[in-house]
């Protein structure tokens, strides 16, 4: 490789460790997020900034892309432990199911009531600065993980972005 690469000055002390960057991003405007968070397979967290209590939620659209489904993250496992928390259709969220099943997150759940008053205030155009929405570092429309710093700061790979 030719040494023009590397910049003169490199610290010969680098490591991998000082170049570990965190690969989630903050989604910091209502539109960004609700456009994040509808793109098809999403995984977002809120957080609140008084308390710092968290909850994180996958939004996947129906096959006919009319509807989202929201679920929220139970376990540990957080490619598979979600349990089904409501819909998001016409842009409005159902909290639950018209026939609820054993084990649905009720409504009054911490995390019931906190997504669906952010979904209201992103309906209204309004991120609150008292709640962070961060992704979890892949692309909201196809999932992949996110590597390229400007698609980490929209949560959107390169291709995906284009069809959003």
């Amino acid at each position: 490789m030719p040494d023009e690469f590397f910049p003169k000055d490199l610290d010969s002390d680098f490591s991998c460790a000082e170049t570990t960057q965190d690969m989630r991003g903050r989604l910091t405007s209502a539109p960004d997020a609700t456009r994040f968070a509808l793109a098809g397979k999403s995984t977002l967290t809120l957080v609140s900034v008084k308390t710092g209590a968290r909850f994180t939620y996958r939004i996947s659209a129906a096959p006919d892309g009319n509807a989202h489904f929201v679920g929220l993250l139970t376990g540990s496992d957080n490619t598979a432990d979600y349990k089904y928390l409501g819909r998001i259709s016409r842009g409005v969220f159902w909290l639950g199911r018209k026939v609820p099943r054993a084990g649905d997150i009720s409504r009054d759940a911490p995390s019931a009531k906190a997504f669906d008053w952010t979904w209201r205030q992103l309906a209204k155009g309004e991120l609150p600065e008292s709640l962070e929405i961060w992704h979890e570092g892949r692309c909201g429309r196809c999932g992949r993980k996110l590597t390229v710093p400007s698609s980490i700061e929209s949560g959107f790979g390169p291709e995906c972005i284009n069809h959003v």
